[in-house]
């Protein structure tokens, strides 16, 4: 079946997700491709793009289920960010919160001039387990049709090594509240992806996701009461 980036047809046969991918961006490359950000591309996008779409993916579940050792932990004390899990797999898993229906995010377009450059940043920042993968992105007005089709995104898979999977609230919290990194504190991560999730969309859905910031305000409140007294 043919897939479109910006109304453009490019036939793909069946291939790996590596080799899809590659496909497709050095096909439409002179166009310029789509990336779409659910963490922290969210409030720390690429250096380089010529605009951006908020939107949502389908058909995937976002969790803290990946550990950092690069960006907010280290491989002694790793921290916790998120991946996308396929819905599929997911409701095989036990989970305390349900399906959030879609996720939202934001896709960026990079400009042709800076495809290479941003693939090279992204894979160097992405390097702990995340692999590229395409998805759709529609926007709030038409669930029907993909604002963008074939944006490239980053997901770590539940069969990369630092993949780690569910674990109750409290201990993921725990953890993300004295984890730190070469990027900083692993609850800023948490925090600012939770606040940027409300300003691009004040609808959304992430019941995993608002529940850890409360936890996790919680933990910072306490023990800043704790310092003070």
């Amino acid at each position: 079946m043919p897939s479109t980036l910006d109304n453009k047809t490019v036939p793909i046969e069946k291939k790996t997700d590596s080799e899809a991918v590659d496909s497709i961006v050095q096909s439409v490359s002179d166009q310029g491709i789509w990336v779409f950000g659910y963490g922290s591309l969210i409030w720390k996008p690429p250096i380089h793009y010529e605009s951006k779409v908020v939107g949502y993916i389908k058909n995937y579940v976002r969790r803290f289920w990946q550990h950092s050792e690069d960006h907010r932990g280290t491989p002694e004390k790793p921290g916790r960010v998120v991946t996308l899990i396929p819905y599929d797999e997911w409701k095989t898993m036990e989970d305390v919160h349900g399906h959030d229906d879609v996720t939202w995010g934001v896709g960026f377009k990079i400009p042709s001039d800076d495809v290479e450059a941003t693939r090279a940043y992204l894979d160097h920042r992405e390097k702990n387990g995340y692999t590229v993968h395409t998805v759709d992105i529609f926007g709030a007005e038409n669930d029907k049709e993909p604002a963008v089709k074939n944006a490239l995104v980053y997901i770590a898979t539940t069969d990369n090594e630092a993949y780690v999977g569910p674990a109750s609230m409290e201990h993921i919290a725990q953890q993300v509240f004295e984890t730190y990194g070469p990027s900083g504190w692993n609850a800023e991560y948490l925090l600012n992806l939770a606040e940027a999730l409300r300003e691009i969309y004040p609808g959304a859905r992430d019941d995993h996701l608002f529940e850890l910031e409360k936890r996790v305000k919680e933990l910072i409140d306490k023990s800043s009461k704790e310092s003070s007294a």
